[in-house]
């Protein structure tokens, strides 16, 4: 054979096995397909409460919708089912059936629940129990969701992007004044946080997390550029309907679908929406008076700028699918003696065996805490080209999906929830402290209190193997506001841009790290301008009854401390609505150590100046700081003498007497603790010296956005 000849060879195989076992005359093909799954049979259990409920009758068709992805060496299915949640051990099963039908691998089918409250029970959650009937009917449907998606593989290329849609979910879990906490179904009064507090209502203070608002779009289109499927997810937890209903997810995808049919007829297009990491999340903005409730108003907006979106996708021929499955065990969270004796003595007296109220049901859910002690989670991470998929078997809070998503690897990503099976809400640790029914030990919440990070760095970290770079950095981006700071060498800066943990992390080059203590939330909207940046990109801690302590060395009697604060603690709930900054010893044993605070009963709504542990103020000042609203203050020490100032003005000045040089400094409550501050605080900075009103009134003269 002549050179020539094996030349032409190289050149045909070559670029078959370029980049390993990734050819590069790909083939990329996808298949979607629609099953119904409304019961045939009434009436069905529904489990979207505490109780169980019966449907009678159908509002409007379930299904389930498939959209398998082959890029020529590997397989994917992607599956979402109109179902409030669904166990792993009927999940498992399906992907067996699915592998023996199709060839698609179990371990690359990833299968969840929209998480609509209005389906039939596919399992026992809370006082209603699984309908074993409807489970045997759903079983198959799924089946034949995934292998009719398989069959109708076609040529294809694929596309995504994503927007954020601020209008339509917020943050449903609220935290209480200390005054007004509730009681758990234990006897306790540990309910700091909870979910549906109800518009206006004056008893909260504000959201006890923040939102991810980010809607994803995975388009699929034929190779002739037909639309075939678009999976989009959205943290959003569900709207509300009468049963048997799938909820705004439905309505959502028939909007969307007569998008693309008015302008591709015939495209015969399947949508889906899939849950997003929406445990703490709803369409309720309860700090506003309550909408006019319309769901199909509601899903039609949300598929009228998803439509829109697509404009934005660029698609390509093909792109590599990988996926990982990971195993994560837990212990739960089961009952001590004395509850475990609560319970089993309420059972006793139960008249029927299903419970008729709340204590009841939580009763019940203490012994099958003790009957599954622990559980395992099966986890999935999943690539498609440039778009990482995180799957996750449990309610997971906007907080816990946004750091997913800033940490991620991969330059889009997207979170699913209630994914591969239910295990319960898995709040971040500093939430369970906040109490309220997303942590009440239950099948709906068992785990232990430190899964959540467990699961985000097991998904992190299956993220970076799927896309062979290392993770991102959470690193707060700099801003105008921060170089202000800097160019003033404070001997600490805490931005209070930390989003779990216990430290609060001092970006000054001096690393003078603080630890938190007891209640706080995080990542909470802090002040927004022009310095601080654009609108959700600078933020706060909400502390609720914790504080945060640091030792700062070499700071005498001359130094300045500012920073933001947010209060939201009605003055006539307390002598005292809460201290702002301390600085002494442990236990405020220190008579000549410094506290600002605002005044509640006392002095309402005035910043006050005290000393040692006397709670009578000293200096008082004369302006209301008014309620919610972010304000700057800043406290300059000068040897003997004190001036306050609120936002840029003299507020109060007088002589203290010594001034304290201990090394310890609390923001957020008193040293001893006393009168926490209730509300949220951010950017503090301390320096050592004093600044002039010039310097203050720089960083209080930023024009805040409403």
């Amino acid at each position: 054979m002549t050179r020539a000849f094996f030349l032409v060879i190289f050149l045909i195989f070559t670029p078959l096995l370029l980049n390993g076992q990734e050819p590069i005359n790909k083939v990329f093909k996808a298949g979607a397909a629609v099953v119904d799954i409304s019961p045939t049979n009434f009436p069905v259990i529904v489990n979207g409460g505490f109780l169980e409920a019966l449907a009678k009758t159908k509002v409007d068709d379930l299904y389930a919708r498939a959209l398998v992805l082959d890029d020529g060496k590997t397989q994917i299915a992607l599956v979402v089912v109109d179902s409030c949640m669904m166990p792993r051990d009927f999940l498992d099963p399906i992907k067996l059936m699915v592998q023996e039908t199709t060839g698609i691998p179990a371990g690359n089918i990833m299968i969840s629940a929209t998480h609509t409250h209005s389906a039939p029970a596919a399992m026992g959650v809370l006082g209603a129990r699984a309908d074993e009937a409807y489970k045997s009917f759903l079983a198959p449907q799924i089946v034949r969701a995934i292998t009719l998606a398989h069959k109708n593989k076609v040529p294809a290329r694929i596309g995504w992007t994503a927007f954020h849609d601020d209008e339509h979910t917020f943050c449903r879990r609220w935290i209480y004044q200390p005054d007004k906490m509730l009681t758990d179904p234990f006897g306790d009064k540990t309910v700091r946080a909870n979910m549906h507090p109800g518009h206006k209502n004056p008893n909260v203070i504000g959201p006890s997390g923040p939102v991810d608002t980010a809607i994803t779009l995975l388009s699929v289109q034929t190779d002739k550029g037909k639309p075939l499927a678009i999976f989009a997810n959205y943290s959003m937890h569900y709207y509300g309907s009468p049963a048997v209903s799938a909820d705004y997810y439905g309505h959502f995808c028939n909007a969307l679908n007569q998008n693309i049919n008015a302008n591709s007829p015939g495209s015969n297009n399947v949508s889906i929406m899939s849950q997003g990491t929406s445990g703490d999340l709803m369409w309720m903005n309860y700090g506003d008076v309550a909408p006019k409730r319309d769901v199909q108003v509601f899903a039609k907006n949300i598929a009228d700028r998803c439509y829109k979106a697509l404009e934005m996708i660029s698609y390509k021929d093909w792109v590599p699918l990988e996926m990982k499955e990971s195993l994560l065990s837990f212990n739960k969270r089961t009952p001590d003696k004395k509850r475990e004796e609560w319970a089993r003595s309420l059972i006793s007296k139960m008249e029927t065996s299903l419970p008729k109220n709340r204590d009841e049901v939580y009763a019940k859910e203490q012994l099958y805490l003790l009957e599954k002690p622990s559980a395992e989670l099966k986890l999935q991470a999943i690539r498609i080209g440039g778009l990482g998929i995180a799957a996750i078997p449990n309610e997971v809070f906007g907080i816990t999906g946004i750091k997913i998503k800033e940490q991620s690897p991969f330059e889009l990503t997207m979170n699913i929830e209630l994914a591969n099976g239910a295990e319960g809400y898995i709040p971040p640790p500093e939430q369970h402290s906040l109490g309220g029914y997303t942590t009440w030990p239950a099948r709906s919440a068992a785990l232990e209190v430190g899964a959540e990070p467990k699961i985000v760095e097991a998904l992190l970290l299956s993220l970076e193997q799927l896309s062979k770079t290392k993770r991102k950095s959470r690193t707060p981006a700099a801003c105008d506001y921060e170089q202000i700071i800097s160019k003033a060498f404070p001997a600490a800066y805490w931005r209070f841009e930390d989003i779990e943990g216990n430290t609060c992390i001092d970006s000054s080059p001096n690393k003078s790290h603080g630890r938190y203590l007891d209640r706080k939330a995080f990542y909470l909207p802090g002040p927004q301008s022009i310095v601080f940046g654009e609108q959700k990109s600078n933020h706060a801690v909400h502390f609720a009854g914790g504080n945060m302590v640091a030792d700062i060395k070499n700071i005498d009697d001359i130094y300045t401390i500012e920073g933001w604060i947010w209060n939201g603690l009605p003055f006539n709930a307390r002598n005292i609505a809460g201290y702002f900054f301390s600085r002494g010893t442990a236990g405020d044993n220190d008579p000549s150590s410094d506290h600002l605070g605002i005044g509640g009963t006392a002095n309402p709504g005035h910043l006050f100046y005290s000393k040692g542990n006397s709670l009578t103020p000293l200096l008082t000042g004369k302006t209301v700081v008014s309620l919610k609203q972010w304000h700057h203050v800043a406290l300059v020490h000068k040897g003997r003498k004190v001036t306050i100032y609120l936002d840029g003005k003299k507020e109060i000045e007088g002589d203290v007497g010594a001034s304290s040089k201990n090394s310890t400094f609390c923001i957020g409550s008193r040293l001893d603790g006393l009168f926490s501050w209730e509300g949220k605080i951010d950017e503090v900075a301390i320096y050592p010296n004093a600044l002039d009103q010039k310097e203050i009134s720089l960083r209080a003269s930023i024009k805040l956005k409403p």
